[in-house]
């Protein structure tokens, strides 16, 4: 341990941690904007400066080490006009569009002017202009609003291992960018969002589609239906103030119901149905011999991850859709002829926590209805813009169900939320499927947590399933690695682009970190364990949906409507 004093407050730290550590552990504040405690500390913004004695220059208290004996002063006047300087510097080449920012009210950046207390601009002249990049359905860059903090860097080439954005140019021409400055769409780009997560600013955001929701909901001649993901009800609370984690999914369906949508299914519903068919692939392939390990296709970051990265193993990802796009698809099939709805008059609204959402709504191969199978795609984000411009009060609407019969599910539909819920959900499945038998235990917590890449072994008649889960795309690369080597042999593989998983998801409420990461997980495990029927395959929505519809799992129907195929795509883009 070492003893150090900060503020005249004696504070004891292990070796190996920062100034900025000790300063916590005290109950100190320091200021920050390229901190994150999820990430590398970078030092760049130069805003958690403190005055060390004995040093020569002020010191950032983030990556500066604490040593044993060291003095520390973090509120003097002197480093409070410093850092009053360093920020006025960083607005000076800021646009100052603050009352127009899809961010106002939720910026990093806007907070700490607040807290500083910087009432003018000192500093005027020549300011960076910078294209803005809109060339992804999923992600928006505006770097005219980027201050360099190098958050997004950190993200995309630290927790996801692609590293695609990075710094450009020296000094005011500095500029944070793909190689060549090519838009994001020439890029190996996941659009998984978690960029979006971590900026500071308006610099990185989601592309903003609510217009084209109020667009169709405003046309009387179209049935615009919503469909809600896992994630969504367990983190949309917090936009509107309430405590991360908490589970709003009745005021969210009546919050959906007040803004005018005709219907609104769960996401939930689909979720099942994918498991019906994912384990069933599963069992084919044990019982056949077919390719392993099998790979879950429900993320579609990792999906575009993999056609870039690991094309030699697209035979192994499962054909099943995502549960939003296998959504879209009954809905303008079963559902439309059910009720004698014509499907071009129909509009399918998917509400995700997931940009990447986005993009795979609009692959061309989403089309086996006839139509496009999800027409719009918002973010949580998105929702909870939109409930606030259309003036409801969530917090004081009374609960609703969803509507029948897409909106039943069970608890495995939901704890498709959380990484490790796909491969747990599946397992109680395949568990059935093989043996006739239910699995007693259903809850398998080695899948469960926040740990990188996990492992289980569950022996299900004759089998040995060896299964393994990762979530993070650096993770889920660490796990292929490890497969294309054959040094590890699986029989089936869940991975999720975000960590966490989609609650984790790049279109979530804004902070997500860690520690809120761990709270919506209880709030989901929670949904699964408070539901009566809690195995996909008991799903009497999903059961009737075979019987009158669908026929047996992997049936040439279900084929042509709930599973796809994957494209590979090049891995290294170059200069136009």
């Amino acid at each position: 341990m070492l003893n150090l004093t900060i503020d005249n407050i004696n504070v004891h730290v292990e070796e190996g941690a920062t100034i900025l550590d000790a300063a916590k552990k005290a109950g100190i504040y320091i200021p920050t904007l390229c901190y994150r405690e999820d990430l590398k500390p970078m030092g760049v913004c130069r805003l958690c400066v403190v005055e060390v004695k004995g040093a020569k220059n002020l010191q950032a208290a983030c990556v500066t080490p604490a040593s044993e004996g060291m003095i520390v002063k973090t509120n003097s006047p002197f480093i409070r006009k410093a850092r009053k300087t360093i920020l006025e510097l960083i607005l000076s080449n800021h646009p100052m569009e603050c009352p127009a920012c899809i961010r106002n009210g939720n910026c990093e950046l806007q907070e700490m002017a607040y807290r500083l207390n910087i009432t003018d601009i000192k500093y005027s002249g020549e300011k960076s202009i910078f294209n803005k990049d809109e060339t992804t359905p999923a992600i928006v860059r505006d770097p005219n609003k980027c201050i360099l903090c190098r958050r997004c860097v950190n993200v995309c080439g630290e927790i996801q291992g692609i590293g695609i954005i990075e710094p450009h140019h020296r000094g005011f021409n500095t500029s944070i960018d793909p190689p060549f400055n090519q838009g994001l769409s020439k890029m190996p780009c996941a659009q998984c969002g978690q960029c979006v997560l971590v900026c500071p600013t308006g610099a990185l955001t989601e592309r903003d589609d609510t217009d084209k929701v109020f667009d169709a909901l405003s046309d009387p001649q179209k049935f615009v239906i919503a469909q809600t993901a896992p994630a969504v009800r367990v983190a949309l609370g917090e936009a509107f103030g309430m405590e991360p984690g908490s589970i709003v999914t009745g005021q969210m369906v009546a919050a959906l119901r007040k803004m005018g949508f005709y219907k609104i299914f769960d996401t939930n519903f689909t979720a099942d149905l994918t498991i019906v068919e994912e384990a069933s692939e599963l069992v084919e392939r044990l019982e056949q011999g077919g390719k392993m390990p099998l790979i879950t296709s429900c993320s579609p970051g990792w999906i575009k991850f993999c056609e870039h990265f690991y094309p030699e193993l697209l035979d192994n990802l499962s054909t099943c859709k995502s549960p939003q796009q296998m959504m879209g698809a009954l809905i303008k099939t079963y559902y439309a002829a059910k009720n004698r709805i014509p499907p071009q008059k129909i509009v399918v609204v998917s509400i995700m926590p997931c940009t990447a959402k986005k993009f795979e709504a609009q692959r061309g191969e989403m089309v086996s209805s006839g139509y496009q199978d999800v027409d719009i795609v918002i973010t949580t984000r998105e929702l909870a813009r939109m409930i606030r411009e259309m003036n409801i009060d969530i917090l004081k609407l009374k609960p609703e169900d969803y509507d029948f019969p897409l909106g039943i599910s069970t608890g495995a539909g939901a704890i498709f939320g959380a990484t490790g819920g796909v491969m747990e959900a599946a397992l109680r499945t395949a568990y059935y499927f093989l043996t006739g038998e239910e699995l007693k235990h259903i809850e398998i917590h080695p899948v469960r947590g926040m740990e990188g890449i996990k492992e289980v072994e569950l022996e299900i008649k004759n089998f040995k399933i060896k299964a393994a889960v990762a979530h993070g795309l650096k993770n889920a690369k660490e796990l292929m690695e490890r497969i294309k080597k054959t040094e590890v042999q699986y029989h089936f593989v869940e991975v999720m682009a975000c960590p966490g998983g989609c609650l984790g998801g790049g279109g979530q409420v804004i902070p997500t970190n860690d520690s809120i990461r761990l709270k919506r997980m209880k709030a989901i495990y929670d949904i699964d364990e408070g539901k009566n029927i809690r195995r996909s395959h008991e799903n009497p929505a999903v059961l009737e949906l075979y019987r009158e519809y669908l026929g047996r799992p992997l049936s040439e129907r279900c084929y042509q409507l709930l599973h796809t195929d994957y494209m590979q795509r090049p891995k290294i883009l170059t200069r136009d």
